[in-house]
C-alpha cells in the first residue's frame, strides 16, 4: 500500500500521468486492471445462425452472454495454469458461425453504425475482425471494401471470408491508387489505427515494458496520417469512425482534437445518441458526449476508444 502509485499501477512510471488524464482519480485502479486474466469473447455470426442457437451449441464450454454486445458470448477467465479452450476446433467455429473476438471491439463495429445496403471502407481492415462483423450487421448487403496498407496483415481475411459466408467484401491490397475511385464516395468509414496496444496488456503482458516515448509518439504521427488519409473517403454527410485499442489520451482524443482543427468538415456525433440508434434495447455503460472509452476495470471488456465524426453535407 506504501509503494509508489506507478508500482501499485504495474505500469512503467512514464505512462502514469496519460493514465492519470484518461482517468483522473481511478487511474491506479485502471491500470492495475490491465494485468488481470482476460476471458475469452466470442462473436455469433448471424449470417449463419442467432446467439440462441450459437449458445446451446457451446454449453459445454460454460458461455454466458456478454453484458452489452447482442452477439456476443463469454468464456469467463481462467484460474491457475488452465488455459481457454481451444475454440478453434469446435464445429461452430470451424463452420463459420464463431469468431474470436473481444466485446470491446464487437462494440466498436456496431456502433461505427453501418446499415445494410451502405458503402462502406474499412480502412485498417488487418486480418478482418471488424470487417466481418460489419458484413453481418449490413446481413451481406450493400459492399464493404477491406484494405489495410500491409499486405501481410491482411493475408488471413480471405479464408476468414469465405468460412464466414461474407459476401458483400471487397478485399483491396496495397498498391498505388488502389482506393482512388472510391474517393467521396463512402457512407462510413472505419479507422481501426495503428496504436500503442495499452487496451490490449491483459493479452500481451510483455508490451508494457517494451513500449517507449519515442514508440508513441511514432504511433501519434501514424494516427494522424491515417486520420487524413482516410477523410477524402467519406461522402458528404457520411461517417468516420476512429478506434483505437488504446486507453491513452494523447491517441484518442488529442488526434481527434488535432484531426478537427485541420478539417472543419467534420464534427463529432453525440456518443450516447449513436448508442441509441446502434444498441436501442442495450443499456449503455458510462459515456462522454464524444467518445466511447472501454477498460476491463469500467466494462469488464479489453481497451478501445472510439469517436464518431460526421462530414457536413
Amino acid at each position: 500500500a506504501g509503494a509508489p502509485e506507478h508500482v501499485r499501477a504495474d505500469i512503467p512510471a512514464w505512462l502514469a500521468p496519460h493514465f492519470e488524464a484518461a482517468f483522473a482519480a481511478d487511474w491506479v485502479a485502471e491500470a492495475a486492471a490491465l494485468a488481470g486474466r482476460p476471458p475469452l469473447d466470442l462473436r455469433v455470426n448471424t449470417l449463419k445462425v442467432d446467439r440462441e442457437k450459437a449458445e446451446r451449441q457451446l454449453a459445454h464450454l460454460d458461455v454466458a452472454r456478454t453484458l452489452y454486445s447482442p452477439v456476443g458470448l463469454r468464456i469467463a477467465p481462467v484460474d491457475g495454469p488452465r488455459r481457454h479452450p481451444n475454440v478453434q476446433v469446435e464445429e461452430a467455429f470451424q463452420r463459420g458461425r464463431i469468431e474470436v473476438q473481444d466485446e470491446g471491439s464487437q462494440l466498436c463495429a456496431l456502433l461505427s453504425g453501418a446499415r445494410p445496403g451502405e458503402q462502406v471502407l474499412d480502412f485498417c481492415a488487418g486480418a478482418g475482425g471488424k470487417t466481418l462483423a460489419l458484413a453481418a450487421r449490413m446481413e451481406n448487403r450493400g459492399q464493404i471494401f477491406a484494405y489495410d496498407a500491409d499486405r501481410n496483415r491482411l493475408a488471413p481475411i480471405f479464408d476468414r471470408l469465405q468460412r464466414a459466408g461474407a459476401r458483400n467484401v471487397q478485399v483491396r491490397s496495397p498498391r498505388p491508387g488502389v482506393l482512388d475511385d472510391l474517393a467521396g464516395h463512402m457512407d462510413r468509414v472505419l479507422v481501426d489505427a495503428p496504436c500503442s496496444g495499452t487496451g490490449v496488456w491483459r493479452r500481451r503482458p510483455d508490451s508494457k515494458w517494451r513500449i517507449t516515448p519515442e514508440t508513441l509518439e511514432r504511433r501519434t504521427g501514424e494516427q494522424d496520417a491515417v486520420l487524413r488519409a482516410a477523410a477524402r473517403f467519406v461522402r458528404p454527410g457520411g461517417i468516420l469512425a476512429y478506434a483505437t485499442c488504446s486507453i491513452l489520451p494523447v491517441e484518442n482524443d488529442e488526434r481527434i482534437a488535432a484531426f478537427l482543427s485541420a478539417h472543419g468538415e467534420f464534427s463529432p456525433l453525440p456518443m450516447r445518441q449513436a448508442w441509441a440508434d446502434a444498441l436501442p434495447d442495450v443499456a449503455p455503460p458510462d459515456l462522454s458526449e464524444r467518445a466511447l472509452l472501454l477498460s476491463p476495470r469500467r466494462t469488464a471488456t479489453d481497451g478501445f476508444c472510439l469517436t464518431l465524426l460526421r462530414s457536413r453535407s
